[in-house]
């Protein structure tokens, strides 16, 4: 089962694929967001299909929206696979390292990429994204925090390096909230249906290979993401997690950073791929 979001930017409908057909959840639900998924909205659409109560609809053509109506928080883990900590410089960390992205950076999957003006050191970061299905605030155990979670997506953690590392004072968010810089989907598989502790991730840029790892590697893997998480902040529905990136990047000095006219593409093996266009931002439409 695949959660979409699909039509023009601001004009999103949702809808769930299954087997190679689309139906309609209208007569469920007006969006994918926080207040469906605290609802039991996912257990309701599972119901509906097995009940044969959702209409066939054709989406062909049409725009994939991000599979999650606009966060209220985006919440990434930095450095969270050994090998990319290395070719940042780093030891492994021994903590969850936390940033932010603005809800503003969640795009749809095949959306272009904005370039900030001046922005020279523009980076890719293809990552298993957790979404939260319920309050979760000061969990107790593994457990609970599998519990918490709704499902999950693909993300892409974009990244402007000099704005991140270099004129940020250590606050890496500066780097990272750029609009359009947090493209999400297509789809989100349900909690139920995904093994998160290895899933293969993997990036191209223009077609050549960049990052190839699994989650497997993770430091930190989803569980104790979201316990350790909870101590810190209150997670509420429709919350956003990126877990984290691994090795691969520009910023190893191994590839070139991003240009106007790039074109990303990655994904997660059972959660679907992603593909974006790098534009200037007097090219944004």
């Amino acid at each position: 089962m695949e959660l979409m979001r699909i039509g023009a930017i601001g004009s999103e409908r949702p809808v769930v694929r299954q087997g190679g057909t689309t139906y309609a959840l209208g007569v469920l639900t007006r969006d994918i967001d926080g207040a469906f998924l605290a609802g039991d909205g996912i257990g309701r659409v599972a119901r509906a299909l097995a009940a044969g109560e959702l209409p066939v609809v054709s989406v062909e053509g049409e725009r994939v929206g991000a599979p999650i109506a606009r966060p209220a928080a985006v919440i990434c883990i930095g450095q969270n696979y050994a090998a990319h900590a290395a070719e940042s410089g780093s030891e492994p960390p021994g903590e969850l390292i936390i940033f932010f992205k603005h809800p503003n950076t969640v795009v749809g999957a095949f959306d272009d990429v904005v370039i900030p003006p001046g922005a020279e050191k523009v980076d890719w970061e293809v990552e298993l994204g957790v979404v939260i299905g319920r309050t979760a605030s000061r969990l107790s155990s593994r457990d609970e925090a599998e519990a918490a979670i709704a499902g999950y997506v693909v993300c892409n953690d974009v990244s402007e390096r000099e704005h991140q590392l270099v004129t940020s004072l250590g606050q890496w968010s500066k780097g990272k909230t750029a609009p359009t810089f947090c493209p999400v989907g297509p789809v989100l598989v349900p909690a139920d249906e995904v093994d998160p502790g290895d899933l293969r991730l993997w990036s191209t840029v223009n077609g050549e290979p960049r990052q190839d790892s699994t989650t497997a590697d993770l430091i930190f893997d989803v569980p104790a993401i979201v316990l350790g998480l909870s101590q810190h902040v209150q997670l509420e529905p429709g919350d956003l997690i990126c877990t984290g990136t691994p090795q691969g990047v520009a910023l190893s000095g191994r590839f070139p950073y991003l240009a106007a006219g790039d074109v990303m593409e990655m994904g997660v093996v059972g959660l679907g791929q992603q593909r974006s266009r790098l534009v200037g931002a007097s090219a944004r439409a």
